[in-house]
């Protein structure tokens, strides 16, 4: 009984929400209010709720953990991530907890806790928002998750620091924790890509890391985290986050159910929900402006503080550690915030374009750490986008051709780099590169984006530009080959099927050697 309440309302809830356009996470807010509302007229069992909890403990382990294996070192030491990142946590604490105080009549501590939940914004939200915008490897991306990764280790600190559990000395021991480093990578490499994989994955995250730091009085928390990041530059790494993503997402269902569960929000849980969500423009706006200050140019800044616009489930995690009184107009609060947010993110490409010729005045008139190229040389071929398709393409072009490449991804175009390229980073659908891109010698660009719309925007801003050269796409599917034509494309090459006939030549060739 008590999982078929739980699964039945939270895919019913959930499904809803998705298709009005809202976040899943919305739905299942909603949901466990729904249970909360109809839980007299039920037969739940009496430690339900207990059951729940446990699971939603295991969701937030998974979630750090998963932090933990992308945590790049050289990415959070950068000046726009570090530095807009801690500078923005203190000005919203200090300005939350100014209202707590003056609005809302907090007790000093209360408001300092409450503002501190405040101040961080949603790292699955974002997370989600750019995954399906093929955004997660973009510059702005990647500062936005940069700056939600600094943001989760000081959720980490205050959970830690407010518990007010004295470590053991054993707890020391962890000090230690990198010699396992060698130890964890041998396993990890000989353990393969089944089901032993994913145990392996759920055993440092829960037993090791959060269980193993609990017994020496650390946060269970952190240990997932400290675990994840053991094995963050291992080439698996990306596999693992991968491996137990599903499982991850059922269990954080858990964390939001058990929310919603704590009660039905009151009168006054809805008045501060709807002041305090008044500020969220107020977020987006001191990222934007952070980030102008530390040299990013205007279309970053203002992706990055679009994606980092809404408050955070780690809010609700470090409430439900130190102050669970406030879980639900915390709750409450972050579920509107997403209702706000996602419709914004969806259409942050266009508003921008809207924006663009009023926020490019604040940009600052020095060189950007995303500054993109304005001319391309003596190259006669453009290749925009270096993943497999892209870099098969340069590898087989360079040697009778002068090449350059392009990438959204910076950590991507570094790698090419190394590797002898002629490599820059450029963001396809960006207005302003068009507008000040000059083509040089160019007679032919090969479009090889991930995303179908890049490459169909592509199409269109180099005709736009007066591009009158050879224009030639990839494309995983016909009725997608036939929008990037229509934009513009002299052929759009299905990857797919070419592969196959390009694999039956192969055989053919086999064939006809063996009958000489």
């Amino acid at each position: 009984m008590l999982e078929a309440v739980w699964i039945g309302f939270a895919f019913v809830v959930g499904l809803f929400a998705r298709s009005i356009g809202l976040p899943t996470l919305v739905g299942y807010l909603a949901a466990g209010f729904a249970i909360a509302a109809i839980s007299p007229f039920l037969s739940l069992p009496a430690n339900g709720q207990g059951i729940i909890q446990h699971v939603a403990h295991l969701g937030v382990l998974l979630l750090l953990f998963s932090v933990g294996l992308k945590l790049n070192v050289r990415s959070l030491i950068k000046p726009e991530v570090l530095g807009a990142g801690v500078a923005h946590f203190v000005v919203t604490v200090g300005v939350f907890y100014g209202i707590g105080i003056w609005v809302f009549d907090f007790a000093h501590y209360q408001a300092l806790i409450v503002a501190v939940a405040l101040g961080f914004s949603s790292t699955v939200l974002a997370a989600k928002v750019l995954e399906s915008k093929r955004e997660l490897g973009a510059f702005h991306g990647r500062v936005a998750i940069g700056i939600l990764i600094v943001q989760d280790l000081i959720a980490l600190v205050v959970m830690t620091l407010a518990q007010g559990v004295s470590p053991s000395p054993y707890a020391l021991l962890v000090l230690l924790l990198p010699l396992l480093r060698p130890l964890l990578y041998k396993l990890l490499d000989s353990i393969g890509h089944d089901d032993l994989f994913i145990l392996f994955g759920l055993l440092l995250a829960l037993v090791i890391g959060g269980h193993g730091f609990e017994m020496v009085g650390l946060s269970s928390e952190l240990g997932a985290l400290a675990f994840g990041a053991l094995l963050s530059k291992h080439p698996q790494a990306g596999e693992l986050s991968k491996a137990l993503w599903g499982i991850k997402e059922f269990f954080l269902v858990g964390f939001f159910l058990s929310i919603g569960m704590g009660g039905l929000p009151e009168a006054s849980d809805w008045v501060f929900a709807g002041v305090m969500l008044l500020f969220v423009p107020f977020k987006i706006v001191l990222f934007f402006f952070l980030l102008l200050a530390f040299k990013l140019r205007a279309r970053s800044a203002f992706l990055s503080g679009l994606s980092l616009g809404n408050y955070s489930e780690f809010g609700l995690i470090v409430a439900s550690v130190i102050m669970p009184e406030y879980l639900i107009p915390l709750a409450l609060l972050v579920s509107l915030s997403f209702v706000v947010s996602a419709p914004l993110n969806a259409l942050a490409h266009p508003i921008y374009d809207k924006l663009s010729d009023f926020l490019i005045k604040f940009e600052r008139n020095t060189r950007h750490p995303d500054q993109q190229p304005v001319h391309l040389g003596q190259a006669d071929i453009l290749i925009m986008g270096m993943g497999r398709t892209g870099t098969s393409a340069y590898e087989y072009l360079k040697e009778n051709n002068q090449v350059i490449s392009m990438d959204a991804d910076p950590f991507k175009v570094e790698q090419r780099r190394a590797a002898g390229f002629h490599a820059l980073y450029a963001d396809a659908e960006d207005r302003v590169f068009w507008d000040s891109l000059n083509f040089g010698s160019v007679k032919a660009v090969i479009l090889c984006l991930s995303e179908v719309e890049a490459n169909i925007t592509a199409c269109q801003k180099l005709r736009k530009r007066g591009f009158e050269g050879v224009v030639i796409a990839h494309s995983m599917h016909e009725d997608e080959a036939e929008r990037i034509i229509a934009a513009g494309a002299d052929h759009a090459y299905l990857t797919m099927v070419e592969a196959g006939v390009g694999l039956a030549e192969h055989v053919k060739q086999r064939l006809e050697q063996k009958t000489v």
